[in-house]
């Protein structure tokens, strides 16, 4: 896997029309746990948006287990997450009191041994970054679509295959 690079940047605006999903201030790892199953509770509870695929939900709770994880192992309190769904993207931006420590690819750690690494949140974003904020804190921040790249609603996805019946005439 390619190690895609962090760059100093501030996220997205995502306009007047993004509605916050959550917002957590975990301290441990039990927080972290419950923070992930609210948020996969929430999204498959009435806050995903119609035309979100399953595929894209998964990209998004894996991306907020690493970079939650991350700020809690790497970071300094205190940690603070939110997720803003806006016209085809969430926003998941992860803040912590180390403005100090840009993020830092885990390079030849195995993910067998624990985390997905930042390359791999990189991959499955459609925009990553991270920011020093004005307390002196940072937030690290990847921007997920709802949809596989090329199946968003009224584009040219593929209709599904419908096997024919063998036993109609």
């Amino acid at each position: 896997m390619h190690e895609a690079p962090w760059r100093q940047q501030p996220p997205p605006d995502l306009g007047p029309h993004a509605q916050a999903l959550g917002r957590w201030s975990p301290a441990g790892v039990a927080e972290l746990t419950a923070g992930r199953l609210q948020l996969g509770a929430a999204l498959h509870d009435g806050s995903r948006p119609a035309h979100a695929d399953e595929a894209a939900v998964q990209k998004l709770i894996l991306a907020f287990e690493e970079l939650v994880s991350n700020a809690l192992r790497h970071g300094r309190p205190p940690v603070t997450v939110t997720v803003t769904a806006a016209d085809r993207t969430w926003l998941l931006q992860v803040s912590d009191g180390a403005g100090d420590r840009p993020p830092a690819e885990a390079v030849g750690r195995d993910p067998a041994h624990g985390g997905l690494g930042l390359g791999m949140v990189a991959e499955l974003s459609a925009e990553h970054g991270w920011r020093v904020d004005a307390d002196g804190g940072k937030t690290v921040w990847a921007r997920v679509a709802f949809y596989e790249t090329g199946s968003a609603p009224g584009e040219h996805s593929p209709q599904p295959r419908i096997p024919r019946d063998p036993m109609a005439p």
